[in-house]
């Protein structure tokens, strides 16, 4: 029987080996690093077909909707009939700042509030806080336009 004996590999061979290990090492990585980029966009793409294309305002706002409307089927009629909103009324000229109170009725407390612009002035709260007494509702409102007027109206959530 013939019995092969294996030689050591020359050191030709050895740098030769390294020299292609660290070529495919290389090309490896440069690989990764190109798909890695890809790979979050197309999560990214994933992401906004889920959401239907919508922003992170949009999505935010339908969910809050939501919540609201889960809310109000959960509570009972009862309930219901013992909250209420109150408005007010508001007009600001260009540049002009003012603290507008919605109350609530005879007994009842504010449990939060905000305001509407409908106008196209850019309109700002600088606070957004219940009475002294809990009674109503404060927006200090600033109209940032400089040259709209705005007008609209602020709104207390308000519980008997």
């Amino acid at each position: 029987m013939n019995s092969r004996r294996f030689t050591r590999p020359s050191g030709a061979l050895l740098v030769a080996m390294i020299a292609l290990f660290v070529a495919l090492g290389g090309t490896a990585g440069a690989v990764v690093t190109a798909a890695v980029p890809l790979a979050a966009r197309a999560l990214v793409a994933d992401n906004a077909k889920k959401v239907n294309g919508l922003t992170a305002a949009q999505v935010a706002k339908a969910g809050a909707t939501a919540a609201v409307g889960a809310v109000a089927q959960a509570l009972p009629t009862a309930a219901l009939s013992l909250v209420s909103t109150q408005t007010a009324s508001f007009s600001l000229n260009p540049g002009a700042e003012q603290a507008v109170t919605a109350s609530c009725g005879s007994g009842a407390k504010a449990l939060g509030g905000g305001f509407s612009n409908p106008t196209t002035a850019l309109v700002i709260t600088a606070g957004s806080t219940p009475t002294s007494d809990g009674s109503g509702w404060t927006e200090d409102l600033i109209n940032l336009s400089t040259s709209t007027a705005a007008s609209g109206t602020v709104v207390a959530t308000c519980v008997k």
